[in-house]
């Protein structure tokens, strides 16, 4: 399951919050932005429960991150 997360980040945490999310399984790329998002994370998981896990239990867990916002890629 495609998917691009959005991220919010408190300031002075981007790096940090980009190189903690680069790490973990199913993230294929993060770039940190300009404006609001703070970071786009294009990740790809198994399934929906999967994506749940790595979003909510370990995205939304990293230290700096505000909030996300997912948006899952259609065919």
């Amino acid at each position: 399951m495609r998917a691009y997360v959005l991220v919010n980040v408190h300031a002075g945490k981007v790096r940090e919050v980009v190189a903690a999310i680069s790490q973990l399984k199913g993230v294929k790329h993060v770039d940190a932005c300009w404006g609001v998002p703070d970071v786009f994370a294009y990740v790809d998981t198994a399934n929906e429960k999967t994506l749940n896990e790595l979003v909510i239990d370990q995205i939304g867990k990293v230290e700096g991150v505000i909030n996300t916002e997912t948006h899952i890629a259609v065919d």
